[in-house]
């Protein structure tokens, strides 16, 4: 494995690997209607890689390929947190988590879903509370969570 900084070239296979993580490993606790409205496959592009560009932002590689990626912001956001789903339970989320929470200086914040929320509570995250998000009328349950 290769663990590396973002880098503008990777953002379409990010955002592609976030639409069929999301389609892939959250349907056990989402709708194919909750999925659809949560990763549509129409991404902005120049928007993401922005945003990755302006957080702290890292890819692990199994030689070529991306699968897994993550980014925290200077507020400590831990914004995205996804997992290639044949590589799921194998480690990788806990590397990138690693390398992001190095990153923060005081605590951390994440929105993590229902999926995500045993991953964070054994990191020592806390449920702060429960929210619905809103898109296109479609509600999706997730977590408001934080470590100090």
């Amino acid at each position: 494995m290769i663990i590396r900084e973002y880098q503008s070239s990777d953002c379409k296979e990010l955002v592609e690997l976030f639409y069929n993580t999301i389609h892939a490993v959250n349907v056990r606790d989402y709708t194919k209607e909750q999925l659809d409205v949560w990763a549509t496959g129409v991404v902005d592009l120049e928007n993401w890689n922005k945003s990755l560009q302006e957080h702290y932002s890292i890819v692990v590689l199994d030689d070529k390929l991306i699968i897994g990626f993550g980014d925290i912001d200077k507020t400590g956001y831990l914004d995205r947190l996804f997992v290639h789903k044949d590589y799921q339970g194998k480690g990788v989320a806990t590397i990138i988590c690693n390398r992001l929470e190095k990153a923060a200086q005081e605590k951390i914040i994440t929105h993590a879903s229902i999926t995500a929320r045993p991953f964070f509570e054994k990191r020592g995250y806390k449920v702060i509370k429960e929210q619905y998000v809103k898109r296109e009328g479609i509600e999706l349950k997730n977590f408001l969570m934080e470590k100090k």
